[in-house]
C-alpha cells in the first residue's frame, strides 16, 4: 500500500456567506496524478490554495504528507496560472527560476553554491536552457509556462500542483508541457487543474469533478459530454 500525498476529510470554505466547498474528501496516494475539472467557478482553485495553505478552510482537516499544508510547504511545488504583470520588470528567466529556492538563500540573499548550475537544470528539463539569460518579461505565453514549471522543480518537490497550466498556449507548448509531466508522473504527485479533458485522460491516474462538492472519477468513467466540456453531474452506469 502507497503512503498518502493528500488526506482531505470534509472540507468545507465560505467567501463571505458563499459556499465554495461543501464536504470535500481527497485521499492521494504519492506519485499519483490526479486531474482536477469542472465549471469555472466551481471551487477548483479554492481547493489548490487549501492543499497549499494559502486559506484555512472553514470546516475539516487537510494533511499533507502527514502534516498541516504550512509544515508541508517545502515539500510542494506550484505553478499558477498566468496573471498580469510589469513585462518591463528587468528579471531574467535564470532569475526566476532561482526564486524557487529564496527559503535556502543566507541572511544576506545568497544562493548556496550550485544552485545556478541547479536553475539551469530545471530550465533543460522544460526545454528553456538557452533562454536562461534572457528578459522573463519577452517570453510567449507557453515559453512562461515551461519556466514557471521550472521555478516549481528547483526544490525538488514531493508535490506538484499545477493550476491551469496549458490554458493559452498553443499546441506545441501543450505538448512540451505534458512530456515533462509524464517524465515526472510516478516519481512526483501531481495535481493538475484543467478542462483539457480530451488529452489529459490517457495521461492521468484518476480526475476530481470540482463542483463546490467533489467526485473522484476513473478516466474510464469520463463519457464524451465531458470530453467536450459538457459538464453535468456523472450518470449512474
Amino acid at each position: 500500500m502507497k503512503p498518502l500525498a493528500i488526506d482531505v476529510e470534509a472540507v468545507g470554505f465560505n467567501y463571505g456567506d458563499a459556499p465554495i466547498l461543501e464536504n470535500v474528501s481527497l485521499r492521494v496516494d504519492e506519485g499519483e496524478f490526479l486531474a482536477i475539472f469542472g465549471p469555472n467557478g466551481g471551487g477548483k482553485t479554492t481547493l489548490l490554495k487549501v492543499l497549499l495553505g494559502f486559506i484555512k478552510p472553514d470546516r475539516g482537516r487537510v494533511e499533507i504528507f502527514g502534516k498541516p499544508p504550512s509544515a508541508a510547504r517545502r515539500h510542494i511545488g506550484y505553478v499558477p496560472q498566468i496573471l498580469r504583470f510589469d513585462r518591463q520588470f528587468p528579471i531574467s528567466v535564470l532569475e526566476i527560476v532561482l526564486m524557487g529556492c529564496l527559503a535556502e538563500t543566507t541572511r544576506w540573499g545568497v544562493f548556496p553554491r550550485g544552485y545556478k548550475k541547479r536553475a539551469q537544470e530545471a530550465l533543460a528539463l522544460v526545454g528553456m536552457e538557452e533562454f536562461a539569460s534572457q528578459s522573463f518579461g519577452t517570453l510567449s505565453g507557453g515559453q512562461l509556462q515551461r519556466v514557471l514549471l521550472a521555478r516549481a522543480l528547483m526544490g525538488n518537490p514531493r508535490l506538484l500542483l499545477l493550476d491551469e497550466p496549458i490554458a493559452s498556449v498553443d499546441q506545441a507548448a501543450k505538448e512540451e508541457i505534458y512530456r515533462i509531466l509524464l517524465l515526472l508522473k510516478g516519481k512526483t504527485t501531481i495535481i493538475m487543474v484543467t478542462h483539457d479533458l480530451q488529452n489529459i485522460l490517457k495521461k492521468c491516474d484518476r480526475l476530481l469533478c470540482v463542483q463546490r462538492c467533489a467526485t473522484l472519477m476513473q478516466p474510464e468513467q469520463i463519457c464524451e459530454h465531458f470530453a467536450l466540456g459538457l459538464y453535468h453531474i456523472p450518470l449512474v452506469r
